[in-house]
């Protein structure tokens, strides 16, 4: 990924959980935390409530797919955490990637220009 790194460690997790903006929908919930480094930071959750192995790698590769689609567009400098949702594993490939670019980067932008974190948005 051009502008991305991955999250490994937990302590980057519960920051972002608990410090951080979160952005709600139906197929995923986006945690995000300004980190004011020179690139993003990408962590990806898929707990077992979406299934057995192969479910939760497959929406592992469709968040990672949506998200390398979209990172020419996405600010620098946050720390994002992407929790899979149970619906993730009836939709197609292209669905999130489409719905990440309409509703997700904008919303990206907004917490990224604001300063006040945990704040929650619902998106449609």
């Amino acid at each position: 990924m051009l502008y991305t790194e991955t999250i490994t460690e937990n302590k980057l997790f519960r920051l972002c959980y608990q410090k951080g903006a979160s952005i709600v929908s139906q197929n995923i919930v986006l945690y995000v935390r300004k980190n004011h480094l020179p690139v993003n930071r990408l962590g990806i959750t898929a707990s077992k409530k979406i299934g057995n192995a192969v479910c939760r790698s497959r929406a592992r590769r469709l968040i990672r797919q949506a998200w390398h689609e979209n990172e020419i567009a996405l600010p620098i400098g946050l720390d994002v955490v992407i929790v899979a949702r149970s619906h993730i594993k009836t939709i197609k490939s292209d669905t999130l990637s489409h719905y990440l670019r309409k509703y997700g980067v904008p919303a990206l932008w907004q917490i990224y220009q604001e300063d006040a974190p945990g704040q929650a948005a619902a998106l449609p």
